[in-house]
């Protein structure tokens, strides 16, 4: 084994699109070296959009991680598989494959030629038991279409329970209380009983955006608008009063998120049932909590009240060494969120105990091609030696050559004609392509917006506080609100991208080129030195608004933005200076406040300037 064996992890959700890299460390365990994570639309009216999304969420994601052109190991969401649990007869060694293949054709509910399918002995029961997984075969092509697209290999294809599992006993071992480990998904939510060496998972379609339809149906509002809320505003509501000193709105959306989420401990007393009577397994006596749809305040309390059982959420990361590059308080945000990339881990370094490998197509014909190698490499070495022979008749065979160079012209000519159509296809392809990238973008700043929005309009809820005016700021540099305040540096810093007459100008008078160009004209504006670019992008947002005194606060907008420093994804507050070092802005370098006015004034104005995390095209 090489010094260093690294693993590309993929985990492939129906909302989150998350990687790793890992290496493997001098004792034989996992090294993180590094992690990110990408979020694509779960509106269901965009379905049909979705595989584009996660071709694109992928191809980001190996860029920024610089895995390009690796191979990966990847897990698919539990929904998008068909999984059983079989019992086997005592049987040879030799029979078991014929045995679980004739398992397969009574269960799977497909003809098999039309399906990728694996299977797992499992140990620990008093029978012989077999999980089968099997997935359409299309299906499967058109996921592991979108991994190679983007620019990565397949070296192999899990499943989310089944990683899941794995980092299970990797981190957990082989406790003796039976255990049921919850993962709530976006669109599903994985049900993994695991008891000594026994294991048995379902998959139950209710999860994250089950609550959030819930929300956009008792609201009447947008799928999109209704996840905003969920995430900005959104908790659980618990029994015995809980929600009776809450805020009326507040209340009301948590009412909804939790009769949204009594659906699941439904389902999860059923399972139960049917595993205790179907597999002779032992109800739980614990309860872990994993995935996105476990981050709701109070998830873990209502399962607590719901279960009767103690709970706590899933760490499947607290035996991982961290590399130098990764943010400790990422990995504990996201540790609940990272057990199957954990499992895919396990797998590069021969330490999982279930490995099922839904092998693509494409996948297998490459591993015959490298298993027929050897053979190659030895019939190259018959043709050297043959070499001796060939001279003998090198007349014969250079007429033979001269016939076969004028059939091979003669049928080059014969398909130019083809050609010509086919470099056309290949045109009208890349123009597609670039279409749909393009909306794509398009959609992705749309949301960036819309999130943007809902943080600032959550952070600053308040009725101290008014926002008046929300304003993209393209140039904006950071580092100058590090600098000291003097009478010399008067120059707005920023270039605002919105005019200030934009809303009483006729939609479509003006680009963004001409409107650049008339607020460099605008007194008190700076003036462009260069041609505007053709592609304007915003990197911060000047907000202002007005404030009045409230008694139970000295300053209720410094209040308003500590609540946005908290809980913001979208803009950041920490960079570099010039020297390399970590800084972090204060109130005072992003917040400009009138502290004082006229005794008859209903409110003081302020101004904030926020860096955006990532800059957005105007469009």
């Amino acid at each position: 084994m090489a010094d260093t064996q690294t693993t590309v992890a993929l985990n492939i959700g129906s909302q989150r699109i998350s990687m790793a890299v890992f290496e493997v460390s001098k004792h034989g365990g996992l090294v993180l070296k590094a992690y990110d994570a990408e979020s694509v639309v779960a509106d269901p009216a965009m379905e049909a959009s979705r595989i584009f999304q996660t071709r694109v969420a992928i191809g980001d994601l190996s860029q920024r991680l610089k895995v390009e052109k690796s191979k990966a190991r990847y897990a698919i969401s539990g929904q998008a598989v068909f999984t059983r649990f079989v019992k086997l007869p005592p049987l040879q060694e030799d029979n078991i494959e014929q045995l679980v293949t004739f398992e397969a054709q009574q269960h799977v509910p497909f003809p098999l030629q039309e399906v990728v399918w694996d299977y797992e002995l499992i140990e620990g029961g008093t029978d012989k038991e077999v999980v089968i997984v099997a997935i359409k075969g299309d299906s499967l092509d058109e996921i592991n279409g979108a991994v190679n697209e983007s620019g990565l290999a397949t070296a192999e294809v899990d499943v989310a329970p089944m990683a899941l599992y794995n980092a299970f006993r990797s981190t957990y071992g082989h406790p003796d209380d039976a255990i049921l480990l919850i993962d709530i998904g976006a669109k599903t939510s994985n049900l993994l009983y695991i008891e000594g060496k026994r294991f048995f998972t379902r998959s139950i379609a209710i999860g994250g955006a089950s609550i959030t339809a819930a929300i956009a149906k008792e609201y009447n509002i947008p799928f999109l608008e209704a996840e905003h809320q969920k995430i900005s505003n959104g908790l659980v509501a618990l029994g015995g009063g809980h929600t009776e000193q809450m805020d009326e709105a507040v209340a009301s959306l948590a009412m909804v998120i939790r009769n949204a989420l009594s659906r699941l401990p439904a389902e999860i007393a059923r399972t139960t049932n049917y595993y205790r009577s179907q597999h002779g397994g032992s109800a739980p006596r614990r309860v872990l909590l994993a995935g996105g749809g476990a981050n709701l305040p109070y998830t873990l309390e209502f399962f607590q009240e719901k279960l009767n059982l103690p709970v706590e959420y899933f760490n499947p990361v607290r035996n991982l060494a961290i590399g130098k590059g990764i943010d400790p308080a990422v990995i504990q945000r996201d540790g609940h969120l990272m057990g199957e990339l954990v499992g895919l881990g396990l797998r590069g370094i021969g330490k999982s105990e279930i490995n099922i490998d839904l092998v693509p197509v494409v996948v297998e014909q490459a591993r015959a091609a490298d298993l027929k190698k050897p053979y190659l490499i030895a019939a190259a070495v018959l043709l050297l030696a043959g070499m001796g022979t060939w001279a003998v008749f090198q007349n014969v065979a250079a007429a033979t050559a001269a016939d076969r160079m004028r059939t091979m012209a003669e049928q080059r000519d014969a398909l130019a004609p083809l050609a010509v159509g086919v470099e056309a296809l290949l045109k009208k392809e890349a123009l597609l392509s670039q279409v749909a990238s393009a909306y794509t973008d398009a959609e992705a700043d749309h949301v960036f917006w819309m999130e943007v929005l809902a943080e600032v309009r959550g952070a600053f809820a308040s009725d101290a506080v008014w926002l008046t005016d929300f304003e993209p700021i393209h140039g904006y540099d950071p580092l100058k609100a590090l600098e000291p305040k003097s009478s010399s540096n008067k120059a707005p810093n920023g270039l605002a991208v919105v005019r200030p007459e934009f809303f009483a100008v006729q939609y479509g008078g003006s680009s963004l080129a001409e409107i650049q160009v008339q607020q460099a004209e605008t007194p008190g504006r700076p003036t462009a030195s260069k041609a505007p670019p053709s592609r304007i992008t915003a990197n911060a947002i000047r907000i202002r608004g007005f404030w009045r005194e409230n008694p139970k606060s000295q300053n209720v907008v410094s209040e308003r933005l500590k609540n946005l420093r908290d809980q913001s994804t979208h803009f950041r507050f920490t960079l570099k200076n010039a020297k390399g070092v970590s800084v972090v802005l204060s109130d005072e370098q992003i917040l400009s406040i009138t502290s004082s006015g006229k005794p008859d004034d209903l409110g003081l104005p302020f101004e904030i300037t926020l860096p955006l995390a990532r800059e957005v095209a105007i469009q």
